[in-house]
């Protein structure tokens, strides 16, 4: 389900009464495929913090985010709460991505390859940019070294005319460097 996820910001509230007139307003950000999946999701959430159900209430606008520089690569922390087999947990991850989308589609991922948690199982908490120094684990920590190169140490060596190229050779030609 996570595939193609879009970040929308939501305000929403309860319904006006005669004993709540003006009632207050929430916002939040929720990551899902499309707006309605958004929208189930924060009524969700607001039932469960705030006790204001669908019925009583009303969505009071609601926009997509978009990534003020998608092509530009950062540090994303995500706070996520999941149910699996034995409970509850709380969790915090690093991820290194384009986009806060981007980031939380690989949280998704990587929950379910390392945890065989679903998408319905994982509540998102909090999604943010870490800079370089305050970035905690160390599987990031390593691709933030200056001058970072990446070996190719199996390159294949092939001939520049194809036209008169050997079909046969006397020797296996060595790949390695």
């Amino acid at each position: 389900m996570p595939c193609g996820l879009h970040e929308y910001q939501i305000v929403g509230r309860k319904l006006p009464s005669e004993k709540e007139p003006a009632p207050k307003l929430y916002r939040m950000r929720i990551f899902a495929p499309n707006d309605v999946v958004a929208k189930s999701r924060f009524w969700y959430y607001l039932r469960k913090l705030k006790k204001v159900k669908k019925v009583n209430g009303e969505v009071v606008a609601i926009n997509q985010i978009h990534e003020k520089k998608p092509l530009q690569i950062k540090n994303f922390g995500i706070w996520i709460r999941y149910d699996s087999r034995s409970g509850t947990h709380n969790m915090y991850k690093e991820y290194r991505e384009l986009t806060r989308v981007a980031a939380v589609e690989s949280c998704y991922q990587d929950m379910a390859s390392r945890h065989r948690a679903r998408f319905s199982s994982i509540q998102i908490i909090r999604v943010a940019e870490v800079s370089n120094a305050d970035v905690r684990r160390p599987y990031i920590k390593q691709l933030l070294v200056p001058n970072l190169k990446f070996p190719l140490p199996h390159r294949v060596i092939r001939a520049a005319d194809k036209t008169h190229r050997a079909l046969f050779m006397g020797s296996r030609p060595s790949t390695f460097y």
